[in-house]
């Protein structure tokens, strides 16, 4: 009886410790990945992008192109600059990863006919700096260099071109966003902020589908699936204009500033607005 006790025993940790050492060797792309959530969230990874109705040149009776500014900092806009979930954040890592294409800061680029190439895109924001610095053991100074990389709080606004065109087919204004352009905050060496500088375009069109299926951070409701072609589609935004397309290729800045300047832009929306009233009379 003690025999077929202590062979069973045996037969136990010998179990015992292949589970262990079974358990302890297992590859990490082998574990079971935990739910991060009390449910699973699924609507916007198989979300599709908004379908565009058909438009023919022979319907288009009208049309104006048009640069307008989002401003991060504005009330409505805060989730543009979200820490991880900022628009900056989604589409400048899919750019970085060759994901998605984007186009100098350049008129070739604006164009969308100047690619730039993956290098470049992740050498975007980072830089090496000698900096002086006092060891506590030592007490003595000492330069080290630092390696810097992109900060997305340094984007705090968003370029977009767009075209507005008046569909007599349908007998409504329809609006086509064409690109986006981030503008990067820059400094001069004594940390002073010199201007906002565009990174790169991004061809509007190739990226609706990631767009559609990243969400927009929702201040009242973590439960929100709004994803980010939505509030380009629904026009869930507050902008200004910079300019509109005009026989001196000039930008409202050029002849206006400060209050005037947002003025100016009111003055080119309402025309906008006043422009498909006179359609619909017509």
């Amino acid at each position: 009886m003690k025999k077929l006790l202590f062979v069973l025993f045996s037969l136990f940790l010998t179990m015992s410790y292949a589970q262990t050492e079974g358990s302890e060797t297992a590859p990490l792309d082998e574990l079971e990945e935990k739910l991060d959530g009390a449910y699973e969230k699924v609507t916007l990874k198989e979300r599709e992008i908004i379908a565009y109705d058909h438009l023919r040149e022979a319907d288009i009776k009208w049309k104006k192109r048009l640069w307008r500014v989002i401003d991060f900092q504005e009330k409505l806009n805060l989730p543009f600059a979200h820490p991880k979930m900022g628009l900056v954040n989604i589409l400048h890592e899919a750019a970085k990863k060759g994901e998605i294409e984007v186009y100098q800061s350049s008129e070739a680029g604006e164009v969308f006919k100047e690619p730039m190439n993956v290098q470049d895109v992740a050498q975007i924001g980072a830089s090496i700096d000698t900096v002086t610095r006092v060891n506590f053991e030592t007490g003595l100074e000492e330069r080290v260099v630092t390696t810097n990389t992109f900060n997305p709080e340094t984007v705090k606004k968003l370029r977009i071109k767009e075209d507005w065109l008046f569909d007599i087919e349908t007998s409504t204004m329809v609006v086509r966003i064409l690109g986006l352009s981030f503008m990067r905050e820059k400094y001069n060496e004594a940390g002073e902020y010199v201007a906002d500088i565009p990174m790169y375009w991004i061809y509007y069109p190739d990226v609706r589908k990631i767009l559609a299926t990243n969400q927009v951070y929702n201040i009242k409701n973590d439960a929100n699936t709004t994803s980010w072609e939505d509030i380009f589609e629904m026009r869930y935004f507050n902008s200004y204009i910079m300019k509109e397309s005009n026989v001196q290729d000039r930008r409202i800045e050029s002849y206006a500033t400060n209050l005037d300047l947002l003025y100016e832009s009111d003055r080119i929306h309402n025309e906008i607005r006043d422009k498909e009233s006179d359609f619909w009379e017509y």
